[in-house]
């Protein structure tokens, strides 16, 4: 039997760091003490430990006081890079930060990542439409945004390799990633009623509702209902996945009991209904009050600032570019990943106006 020997946590987090650096999920520099430290869950002291110990090992390089580490990938003869496409949630979703971040990261990792000309809007959500699509435009890796539980179901079933860049992948032998939104909802629905909020309802995709809610939206019911307000379609309401949908399933909302509050899925239909409904003369926080599940660097810009559920979008792209480089040895990988999210509350939530 081989000794036993206890590894100390610095030992523990190089090592985690070393895997990092070998499969090229880091990039050309090593993130900021503080983000990993904050990010990993270890003080800044273990960053700086585990650091020092990786550059005297010649897989990082100091650049002088206040820059970054550059990371020295192992000598030898590098897998080569995959032809990676990229299947996007929408058209939008190309624009978003995370979605240019990752692509920049593959392309730095030896990949070649394509966007795919059709996105699962265009394809309807439809997996037939979807495995004809694919089928049709083969690639060594695909990389689903935001995808249904049907359409990663389809790519479970015919092992493909494929990484859900959010989307209901929970339950399937798909790897993946994602942000624990959980206890920010709880967080932010429970100061709703702390405010006086009764009417309370949450705005989100048709494949997060469809064929059951998903777990955060469950969950959501669920909530509304421990705290004494019966829950139903009322606050998870349907609407068509569109424009013109979103904007006559507001109107709908508010024609005969209008809600005090909205919890909006994406900045994008955050910042549709906020114009919409301020069209109409309701106002957050006067009228109403407003929170978005996701983050966007244009609300730095508001006022009064937005209520959103906050997360760094840096570890998920990673987790991808770890996936590619795994797939490119040869290794697939199902290993699943969530970031959790914390609820950071602004000017547009208010208590209720009678």
């Amino acid at each position: 039997m081989k000794p036993f020997r206890s590894r100390t946590a610095i030992e523990q987090l190089a090592e985690h760091l070393r895997g990092e650096i070998q499969t090229g999920a880091l990039g050309e520099t090593l993130p900021g003490v503080h983000r990993l430290a904050k990010e990993l869950g270890v003080s800044p002291k273990s960053v700086v430990a585990a650091v020092a110990q990786l550059e005297h090992e010649g897989l990082l390089r100091g650049q002088g006081a206040g820059r970054r580490c550059r990371v020295l990938p192992p000598k030898g003869n590098a897998p080569a890079g995959l032809r990676i496409r990229i299947l996007l949630y929408e058209k939008a979703s190309r624009s978003a930060l995370h979605i240019v971040d990752l692509h920049h990261r593959l392309t730095d990792a030896g990949h070649q990542p394509e966007f795919a000309v059709k996105d699962l809007h265009q394809l309807g959500m439809d997996p037939a439409k979807v495995a004809r699509f694919v089928k049709a435009n083969p690639a060594d890796g695909w990389v689903v945004g935001s995808g249904s539980l049907g359409v990663l179901q389809w790519f479970a079933d015919q092992q493909l390799p494929v990484f859900a860049f959010f989307g209901r992948h929970i339950d399937l032998p798909i790897a993946g990633v994602g942000v624990k939104k959980i206890t920010a909802m709880l967080t932010a629905v429970r100061r709703l009623v702390a405010l006086g909020h009764q009417r309370i309802v949450m705005l989100v995709r048709e494949e997060r509702r469809k064929p059951q809610p998903g777990w955060m939206e469950q969950t959501f019911l669920d909530e509304l209902g421990r705290l004494g307000i019966p829950a139903g379609s009322y606050n998870l309401p349907d609407w068509k996945d569109s424009r013109e949908g979103f904007h006559r399933g507001l109107d709908s909302l508010f024609q005969h009991t209008p809600p005090t509050a909205l919890i909006i899925s994406e900045s994008l239909l955050f910042a549709a209904a906020q114009q919409h409904l301020a069209r109409r003369g309701i106002v957050a926080p006067e009228h109403i009050s407003l929170i978005c599940d996701d983050p966007d660097p244009l609300f730095a810009w508001y006022e009064p600032a937005i209520s959103y559920f906050r997360w760094d979008s840096a570890p998920l792209v990673r987790s991808v570019v770890r996936w590619a480089n795994l797939l490119a040895c040869g290794k697939r990988s199902h290993a699943k990943t969530f970031y959790e999210a914390k609820f950071v509350e602004g000017g547009m939530i208010g208590p209720v106006r009678h």
